[in-house]
């Protein structure tokens, strides 16, 4: 079964590598002269692409991977369609988001992938359920599932305004957002937290908390939402609820971290210096992105977090590459699908550190923008940020390849 993981997770490295020559592309465009393609339609390409070609299908690898050990008569022959169908609507996107912007080949993919996403939601759900009930990742699974299908009326909704070109820019960043949340704050996070649970073996015995953080970031999942539309005038009973979800997770977190550090160090000991490292950075990155998330509750950081453009991106990129993708790259290592990894822990601290620049220039720039001042050079910086993570990503699929 790890073979047949092996063989969808190059797809996986591939795609991250295309994803990260997408970026590399839009910050050349931005830093010099490139007239060919157009801006708008590489930046739908890039996060689309980055959302379903890597992210999605990467965890459904991966969740197939962890349930498939836990069952004994696990039939892996039904998932082989969501795999197989994500990744042509993924390519398919990735193809017509180029050509097309919001067309009508591009808005079907997009809507197709949903359709996968349903499938592989219910079809999963339903052997996650004969997994023992002790195992705490079956819950962070579940709530994953959950979160995916309810992102998708986000989706749905950006797809009816642009096939009907009845656009309200208030109602069109909403579902933006909504579909941003429910994907990086939901799928994304709780499909890695179930991952992380099941590597490290966390059970209710070695400490109470390890079973109800689940419910303390799955009650607060929903409210959070309203934090990405503070600006729509929220009434005061909504704020309030949206204040004490900011605080539950940050308090979760740093609950859930003092557990797993007082019981699971001696694991993280045994790991390489190179994922050691890559999980101290993820774990590093959490813990910031729930304290600003907490600190965007107060309205002057938060006119001034929605009003410049450089601190949403530089925010994005803190979930989807400081988070999400660098916890992926260390559980898929971890686990060992790739094996002779000396020049693959070099692309992943290659990877990292292209990642930690391109936080560092994007914060200095944002930071920078409250005070409306220029940062010399700062296109050029951001284009060598993104080299970097291009090569890292380079490097990691290469090997992948090359050891098979």
């Amino acid at each position: 079964m790890k073979t047949e993981m092996r063989f969808w997770l190059k797809f996986s490295l591939i795609n991250l590598f295309v994803v990260a020559l997408l970026g590399l592309l839009m910050r050349y465009k931005i830093g010099f002269e490139f007239p060919y393609l157009n801006q708008k339609s590489l930046q739908l390409t890039h996060s689309n692409f980055a959302f379903t070609g890597w992210i999605s299908h990467t965890l459904m690898v991966l969740l197939i991977y962890t349930l498939q050990n836990k069952l004994a008569d696990f039939n892996f022959g039904k998932y082989k369609a969501a795999i197989v169908g994500n990744l042509i609507c993924s390519y398919g996107m990735l193809i017509f988001f180029i050509l097309q912007g919001y067309g009508p080949l591009s808005v079907f993919f997009s809507v197709m992938t949903l359709a996968v996403s349903f499938y592989f939601a219910f079809t999963f759900y339903k052997d996650l359920n004969r997994a023992d009930n002790k195992s705490l990742f079956k819950n962070w699974f579940k709530g994953a599932l959950f979160f995916n299908v309810l992102s998708s009326l986000g989706s749905l909704a950006l797809a009816y305004m642009m096939v009907t070109k009845n656009i309200h820019q208030k109602e069109y960043l909403a579902s933006i957002y909504y579909f941003l949340h429910f994907q990086y704050n939901g799928w994304f996070f709780f499909a890695c937290m179930g991952l992380f649970f099941d590597y490290f073996q966390l059970r209710k015995t070695e400490d109470a908390f390890f079973a109800t953080s689940f419910n303390w970031f799955f009650a607060s999942c929903i409210p959070a939402y309203f934090l990405s539309v503070l600006w729509l005038k929220l009434p005061v009973w909504l704020y309030v609820i949206v204040v004490i979800a900011s605080v539950a997770q940050v308090y979760a977190w740093f609950r859930l971290l003092y557990g797993v550090l007082k019981q699971k160090s001696d694991k993280m000991r045994e790991l390489r210096f190179s994922l050691r490292y890559v999980l101290l950075f993820v774990g590093f990155a959490l813990s910031v992105k729930l304290l600003l998330q907490l600190g965007s509750t107060i309205p002057f950081v938060s006119k001034l977090a929605f009003g410049f453009r450089p601190i949403v991106i530089a925010y994005l990129h803190l979930v989807l590459l400081a988070v999400i993708t660098l916890f992926l790259l260390f559980y898929i290592h971890a686990v060992s699908f790739f094996t002779g990894l000396g020049k693959t822990f070099f692309g992943l601290i290659l990877f990292s550190i292209g990642v930690l620049l391109n936080e560092i220039i994007l914060a200095v720039q944002g930071i920078a923008s409250f005070s409306y001042t220029m940062i010399p050079y700062v296109n050029e910086l951001l284009f060598g940020a993104a080299v970097v993570l291009a090569a890292g990503s380079g490097v990691l699929g290469y090997n992948a390849f090359k050891k098979s």
